[in-house]
């Protein structure tokens, strides 16, 4: 019981943190948007601008919505979200909506954008696991799914919510004319066939990468545990 509580206080301690934080960095925001230039200054042409701290501003208030979905989904529908996945969960948020808007890290770390992708790739994959696995094994649920199958769902479940994130990100660029799909240059040139498509191609095949070795990892691990389960109980059917 004891490990149980400091393994759930890690994850509330990350919780709160990255609460504050977002509270913090919408505070920020919000007067930047009232002191920032409505348009790039010519001889400051990486200035962030009204538009970009609007951006960073949904981006922190969506963040702040969705941190609380692992509480939502445990009450509802009573599905116990493990410790470990919420930490990874609130660290994703941490450096996907503070480290990469507010601070920039898209645009100051290369290739931030891909590790963030193949992070979100395998949490998402290992969400799927642990979902599936936990019904799996719920003697009030009549299921009872093959490892392989099991794996495949994760997969799935991993590239389904990469997908829908995509759409998010056009359905901002269009009605915002924001640059989340990087279909231009921060000048605002706009690219042109095959590079225009780069970025999201590019986001859905590490969010597949990540998830392909979560869901190989996770596939393993339980054809070792009913293959162990099978040699425990072969005495006890053999007396």
């Amino acid at each position: 019981m004891g490990k149980m509580d400091k393994k759930w206080n890690w994850s509330k301690i990350i919780g709160i943190l990255l609460f504050l934080t977002l509270v913090g960095s919408i505070v920020y925001v919000t007067v930047m948007i009232f002191t920032a230039p409505s348009v790039v200054p010519e001889d400051e042409p990486y200035m962030k601008v009204k538009s970009d701290y609007y951006l960073s501003l949904v981006q922190c208030m969506l963040g702040l919505v969705v941190m609380f979905l692992p509480s939502f989904f445990q009450r509802k529908f009573s599905i116990e979200v493990p410790n470990y996945m919420r930490s990874m969960y609130f660290i994703f948020l941490y450096c996907a909506i503070y480290l990469g808007e507010v601070r920039d890290f898209f645009y100051v770390v290369p290739h931030w954008d891909i590790y963030l992708h193949t992070f979100s790739g395998a949490m998402l994959g290992a969400l799927g696991f642990s979902l599936v696995s936990i019904l799996n094994e719920e003697k009030t649920v009549p299921m009872q799914l093959s490892p392989g199958f099991v794996a495949f769902f994760a997969f799935c479940f991993a590239l389904a919510c990469g997908a829908v994130w995509e759409i998010y990100e056009f359905v901002m660029d269009g009605a915002l004319g924001m640059n989340m799909q990087k279909f231009a240059t921060e000048q605002g040139v706009q690219f042109i066939g095959h590079e225009a498509i780069r970025d999201t191609m590019e986001d859905l095949m590490v969010d597949a990468g990540g998830a392909l070795i979560v869901c190989i990892a996770g596939l393993l691990f339980l054809r070792s545990k009913r293959r162990k389960k099978k040699e425990k109980d072969l005495p006890e059917h053999e007396a």
